[in-house]
């Protein structure tokens, strides 16, 4: 069974629904992410997102905002672009570092990083394409903590990915964070679901 690719209006449950199944639908979302994510370097982490992760980031916002029926378009075409469409990989990169006073400075050195992501699958690289929606690094050179990036595959690179025990490498190669990381298998299992 195919992948679901779009969060329609009628996916999304009743605000007192959502209420009281809030916590166990959590727990379900945090055992889909679990094998969904992979650190890469000291500070980055990659948060492959699907139809799960974005349906339950669509209802966390309107949880928390309760901006009611007029919320959910807004929300929908926020969160839909980010679920893979059959041949891409999907993530939020996040760049983790707690004090502010580091995170400043090393944000300043890393502009432009989310242009040097990038996936390995049998050998072939396959660049990572930000999302233009926000220019994330700013003319200062300044990068943003939070970049959106699809992987786009071609046909045998989607093949190779799915194959049982493919190496796959998730890196950056920018000058002042090269660091790269093989991706787990169960992240590699779990992220061949999203590709046809």
């Amino acid at each position: 069974m195919a992948a679901k690719r779009v969060i329609e209006r009628t996916d999304i449950l009743p605000p007192k629904t959502y209420s009281a199944e809030r916590k166990a639908l959590r727990e379900k979302v945090i055992a889909v992410k679990r094998h969904r994510r992979m650190e890469v370097g000291p500070f980055a982490t990659f948060y492959f997102e699907n139809y799960e992760t974005m349906w339950h980031q669509v209802h966390e916002m309107l949880h928390i905002e309760k901006g009611g029926d007029a919320q959910i378009e807004d929300e929908l075409r926020a969160y839909n672009p980010l679920i893979p469409q059959g041949r891409e990989w999907v993530a939020t990169v996040m760049l983790e570092i707690e004090d502010p006073v580091r995170r400043a400075s090393t944000l300043r050195r890393l502009g432009g990083i989310e242009n040097r992501m990038f996936v390995t699958v049998a050998g072939e690289t396959i660049r990572g394409v930000s999302e233009s929606d926000v220019e994330r690094t700013k003319a200062d050179g300044k990068t943003s903590s939070v970049h959106f990036v699809r992987f786009p595959f071609t046909d045998g690179q989607a093949a190779a990915a799915r194959r049982d025990g493919a190496q796959v490498v998730v890196g950056f190669d920018h000058p002042e964070y090269a660091h790269m990381a093989v991706m787990p298998d169960a992240v590699r299992q779990s992220l061949a679901d999203d590709l046809d």
